[in-house]
């Protein structure tokens, strides 16, 4: 798929990354401007604010033995999906811009897979939450009785489905045997890829509003036929305040990012009065941003999340601390050590004196008897 590859009829295995971009009108600056300088930069403060909040939350769910349950390794696992989102996206800084036509084909397919393995990882995690929730809802319970056994099937599902999703461009659904058909945001993409992309990721959405939803309408029902006892008023406002938690993240993750699956889309299209080209960057950073607004969201929701953190950020401070205090002994003055040297002097005499003493005392004892 390089450069090295013969050229077959039909298709174009010997062509540079930069013919595709000019092939599709996606011309890239050979030398940087002020702004891929701008952008670049932003992009990487995003990414490291991303991968520290994420980690935060990966820290705290492992830490509280509160979180051990399903909903929250679930959750957890989200986190791992941003953090992974946070680290492909810094990929993407060190290989956009000029850096982007020097790449190989090969480079450019794993720049790109890493974003669609990411993005795959999240819509997933957040189905599987919206299934975990619609089951325990309806059972009017807090926390599903599933087994961590079975949490980790999901996970590992869920991590092999958003591999292979990212590998499937790679493993032939692109345009290098078809270059009328090439995207113009993606140019080594398939315009029908793009389309398949954006309607699945967009029917996921759908069918996760719908479901959370009719957990809504099922919860305000439930909670109306309830009596007033305390035990179950609380129990009630804790399954409610859990279930706002989850759709806040649900509802951000589908305003971030599907301003972005419908630019996809309308290039899959090929709407050229569209001009995808200008809202692309816009629709990127929206879409990265939703990686660190989880975090933000369970410090407003959870009083467990807030408090925890408090606790990971106060011990890295405390360690911070120590170390800076057992530095400084290796840094004491001459003066200082002479200061030291006085004030222990006459200590050594006191104990000398006090053991004369005991020796004194203990010689008459012996003699009297």
């Amino acid at each position: 798929m390089d450069t090295q590859t013969d050229d077959t009829e039909g298709c174009y295995y010997n062509r540079s990354v930069k013919f595709f971009y000019e092939q599709s009108g996606k011309n890239i600056s050979d030398h940087w401007r002020k702004r891929d300088y701008v952008i670049v930069t932003l992009g990487m403060t995003v990414c490291f604010i991303v991968i520290f909040s994420n980690l935060l939350v990966i820290g705290a769910i492992l830490k509280n033995r509160r979180f051990h349950f399903p909903i929250y390794y679930l959750l957890g696992n989200l986190a791992v999906a941003d953090l992974f989102s946070g680290v492909s996206y810094l990929h993407l800084m060190f290989h956009t811009g000029p850096w982007t036509i020097k790449l190989s084909k090969y480079r450019w397919f794993v720049r790109q897979g890493l974003i669609d393995t990411s993005l795959t990882a999240s819509v997933l995690n957040l189905l599987a939450v919206a299934v975990e929730r619609h089951q325990t809802i309806f059972n009017m319970q807090l926390h599903s009785k599933m087994s961590i056994r079975r949490v980790f099937i999901i996970i590992v599902f869920i991590w092999l489905v958003a591999i292979v999703m990212g590998l499937v461009p790679t493993m032939g659904w692109h345009c290098l045997c078809d270059l009328e058909n090439c995207s113009t945001m993606a140019p080594l993409y398939s315009r029908s890829y793009l389309v398949f992309w954006a309607v699945l990721n967009l029917l996921t959405f759908s069918i996760m509003v719908a479901v959370y939803t009719r957990i809504f309408i099922y919860v305000r029902h439930k909670s109306k036929q309830m009596s007033q006892h305390t035990t179950q008023m609380r129990h009630r406002e804790t399954v409610f305040n859990l279930m706002k938690t989850v759709s806040m993240i649900l509802g951000c993750f589908v305003i971030c990012w599907t301003p972005g699956l419908v630019v996809l889309l309308l290039d899959g299209l090929g709407c050229d009065k569209c001009k995808v080209l200008r809202y692309e960057k816009y629709s990127l950073v929206l879409a990265e941003c939703n990686s660190f607004v989880n975090p933000i969201i369970y410090c407003f929701r959870d009083k467990d999340m807030r408090r925890t953190f408090k606790d990971i950020l106060c011990c890295l401070c405390r360690r911070g601390d120590n170390r800076k205090s057992t530095s400084g002994v290796h840094f004491n003055t001459l003066e200082h050590e002479n200061y030291k040297s006085r004030i222990a002097e006459p200590t050594e005499k006191s104990n000398g004196a006090l053991l004369i003493r005991d020796d004194s005392e203990d010689v008459p004892a012996s003699s009297e008897t």
